[in-house]
């Protein structure tokens, strides 16, 4: 087993920068017209501090994981992410995860009862997804353990097969960015069959002249918050600006809706490749730091 914790890191830190300028354009912030206007003229939000969610939280206990075993371990990643909930429960968690991760705390290993449980028949959000991007590029040099491992780190919260679906996804996507061979079509194609992947094979279809809020339209931007939903826009604005992080992080914006979670996604997939550094300086000096070395 091959690791590449450097893309891995690159992955995390554009999975960060992704969540929280996407953070920036929630109606908590301002009016959809005014972000639309906002985004579409390329103004840069002005708050000084741009502070992650829970996309990224997750995402750092996917980490601390694959830097302690060096593969996902299911029981210590459901005690990571329950832990990582009890100390901040404030960064935006849903509904299912503060239901599941305050009870997985002291009894981790009960995750394999209690996350089938959740929405009779377990978690079709875009959660799983939301978080992975790091170990596909982590593990990018095989991309069959890329999506046993992306099951893996799915089933511990997300049990339905669409949510394992979009994590599948996403860890591809991004294993295929660090390699330089993003292709859509790939993707779905290493996706399991349903709804995340019939989504994929629309967006493989849709022409990278495509408007992004048109594409969003087409696709889904997430509001649903399902990973058939989320997952294929996200993938879609990734391979359309594959070697352009800041412009990869525009145009999904454009598509608005769960807009933090679909530039998380986007910006973990693209920097898996690229890096952070191309980015304006501002955005990182505002983006909330990272734990670990840069």
């Amino acid at each position: 087993m091959t690791a590449n914790p450097a893309a891995a890191r690159r992955s995390l830190e554009g999975l960060a920068l992704g969540d929280a300028f996407g953070e920036r354009w929630f109606p908590l912030f301002r009016e959809p017209r005014q972000s639309y206007e906002d985004i579409r003229a390329r103004r840069t939000p002005e708050e000084p501090r741009w502070h992650w969610t829970d996309d990224t939280a997750l995402a750092l206990a996917i980490q601390r994981v694959l830097d302690e075993h060096g593969a996902v371990d299911q029981d210590r990643l459901a005690a990571c992410f329950a832990l990582t909930f009890d100390a901040d429960p404030g960064r935006g968690y849903g509904y299912g995860m503060h239901t599941l991760l305050p009870a997985l705390l002291p009894a981790p290993e009960e995750w394999r009862t209690l996350a089938p449980d959740l929405f009779d028949g377990g978690s079709l959000g875009n959660g799983a997804a939301m978080r992975v991007a790091p170990l596909g590029a982590w593990f990018s040099d095989d991309l069959e353990l890329v999506a046993r491992q992306a099951e893996l780190s799915a089933e511990v919260t997300h049990a339905h097969p669409q949510g394992i679906a979009g994590a599948v996804a996403v860890a591809t996507a991004a294993a295929l960015s660090v390699r330089g061979e993003l292709d859509i079509r790939a993707v779905a194609d290493r996706t399991p069959e349903g709804p995340v992947r019939d989504g994929l094979l629309r967006a493989a279809g849709v022409p990278f002249v495509t408007e992004p809020w048109k594409a969003s339209d087409l696709l889904g931007n997430g509001q649903r918050i399902r990973a058939d939903d989320t997952v294929p826009f996200a993938v879609w604005s990734a391979a359309r600006h594959s070697g352009d992080l800041e412009a990869a992080l525009w145009a999904t914006a454009e598509g608005l809706g769960d807009v933090d979670t679909t530039c998380a996604i986007t910006g973990g997939i693209v920097a898996a490749r690229t890096g952070v550094d191309a980015v304006p300086p501002e955005w990182l000096e505002r983006r909330e730091a990272l734990p670990g070395k840069g």
